[in-house]
């Protein structure tokens, strides 16, 4: 288990609160971004970060939020790993000031921050619908997460939107993996009705969408539209650059510790659910 990493200096003032920060450290590109955005607004609000990697696995998240709470903090920020929820169910039962980040959950009993989901994934659709295609397949993600599940149903409200008839044959699951798209585009430019565009329902399946495009020898942006949800330096480096949902990422870590500095102040109040909006970043891979 990694161990704790607590980030207070000898020299900073006495802090309001001790804050747990459980998550996978390495499991996202935009993780780094994510902990120094928390860590800054922790600071500004004079509280204490205790850091505990989870490994993004079920045995190792509940690990080392045991290990946070025998280490006395007063709160923490969780993000998820994929699968049951009995460690969410603990810190809930056990009445410590939890909120969700990222990864958000299909529950009104705990206090969350993420972004849009289904409204968002709807733009894209009907930005490649504008594009005049009609064969629109999507790459989903893990299915046992809400976030992946809140795409589809964004997916599928484009297509409704766009008086085009959801067509089961067009959407395979990546499992938020670059092998699992890898293997999920195959399936789909091989079979039939095979799409004209993908959606790519998060930033580690573009990877795979692009190796397997590559492999084959199709042009991305003139011979098969990409557009895909997250935010990836190398999608603006490559040609084309890819039309993506950019996370506000930033933004998530300052409202996620000012959620909990507002629980671990009023542990009565009702538990409140976050969504922030995703940029649009255009690029060429959708063809225009």
């Amino acid at each position: 288990m990694t161990a704790l990493s607590p980030d207070l200096r000898l020299w900073d003032p006495p802090v309001t609160y001790r804050i747990g920060v459980a998550m996978g450290v390495h499991a996202h590109p935009y993780t780094g971004e994510l902990l120094r955005a928390i860590r800054a607004a922790a600071a500004q609000a004079g509280c204490d970060v205790v850091l505990a990697d989870t490994e993004d696995t079920l045995g190792e998240e509940a690990a080392v939020v045991r290990a946070l709470r025998a280490d006395l903090v007063d709160g923490v920020l969780l993000v998820p790993s994929a699968g049951d929820e009995a460690v969410i169910n603990g810190l809930v039962r056990m009445g410590v000031p939890t909120v969700l980040v990222d990864r958000v959950a299909a529950r009104n009993d705990v206090d969350q921050v993420g972004t849009e989901n289904v409204h968002a994934v709807a733009s894209l659709v009907r930005h490649l619908t504008e594009r005049r295609h009609r064969k629109i397949g999507l790459i989903s993600g893990d299915e046992s997460q809400e976030v992946s599940r809140e795409r589809v149903r964004g997916y599928r409200l484009g297509l409704e939107q766009a008086g085009l008839r959801f067509n089961r044959e067009l959407v395979e699951c990546g499992l938020s993996t670059s092998g699992g798209a890898t293997r999920a585009t195959a399936k789909l430019l091989d079979g039939w009705p095979s799409p004209t565009a993908l959606v790519v329902a998060d930033e580690a399946m573009l990877v795979g969408v692009q190796y397997e495009a590559h492999r084959r020898g199709i042009r991305i942006g003139s011979e098969l539209a990409v557009v895909g949800y997250g935010d990836m330096d190398w999608a603006r480096r490559v040609t084309p650059a890819v039309t993506t949902l950019v996370q506000p990422v930033a933004d998530l870590g300052r409202r996620a510790v000012q959620l909990l500095m507002s629980r671990m102040a009023d542990p009565d109040r009702p538990p409140e659910s976050v969504w922030l909006t995703p940029k649009f970043l255009h690029g060429a891979s959708c063809g225009c």
